[in-house]
């Protein structure tokens, strides 16, 4: 059974510590619950698909603790993707880029692609500044059911698989975070969400 605990302070060294053994850490973001492993770590990142049950071929997005960790993970990155980094991160934009080797095909489901954003929940971007290597963070749920807002719904959900989960009261939710692929030369919106597409449009020309 995992531990519930509000003691941010306790539990980010908590949480670091469990990171970068291995283990993954349930935390709050700006949107929903998240299940976080070290990007780096493949064995993690498995216990990850295994707690929430998720099909391998489904790839996981990566959570930064800043702007200019994107060049470790992503390249190719266009003036225009820049500039929505400047004005719409952190926040509820994912920008999916070509990426780099750095992040294992595990992430990716073997796509040559990933989905990056900063959270704006300062939990999230402290966890992932101390881990010092960015994050997969993807919804503390088993696949299927709904993402959590609180804690307890994480615990109820996963709570025998994770050892920790970080209590940092109810998320907003209900806006889930656009999705823009900014990949190619040919920019579109993979999801719309919390930016809306016409605050986009003036970065570039969308198809």
């Amino acid at each position: 059974m995992a531990d519930v605990q509000d003691n941010i302070y306790v539990n980010l060294r908590r949480a670091v510590s469990l990171l970068v053994n291995g283990n993954p850490v349930a935390f709050p973001t700006d949107t929903v619950y998240a299940l976080g492993a070290p990007v780096n770590y493949i064995s993690c990142i498995q216990k990850i698909f295994d707690i929430k049950r998720r099909p391998m071929n489904m790839p996981l997005p990566i959570l930064l603790g800043e702007a200019r960790d994107i060049d470790l993970v992503a390249c190719d990155i266009s003036d225009a993707a820049r500039n929505m980094m400047r004005d719409f991160w952190p926040g509820a934009l994912t920008i999916v880029f070509r990426k780099k080797p750095f992040v294992p095909d595990i992430v990716t489901a073997g796509q040559p692609t990933v989905g990056v954003r900063i959270a704006n929940h300062s939990t999230t971007i402290d966890i992932v500044k101390w881990v010092d290597v960015p994050l997969v963070g993807t919804s503390a749920n088993i696949h299927g059911l709904p993402s959590p807002l609180t804690a307890q719904e994480v615990d109820h959900q996963i709570g025998d698989s994770v050892n920790l989960i970080i209590d940092g009261g109810k998320t907003p939710g209900g806006i889930e975070s656009t999705i823009i692929d900014m990949s190619t030369d040919k920019p579109r919106i993979l999801r719309h969400g919390a930016v809306p597409q016409e605050a986009l449009e003036k970065y570039c020309i969308l198809y």
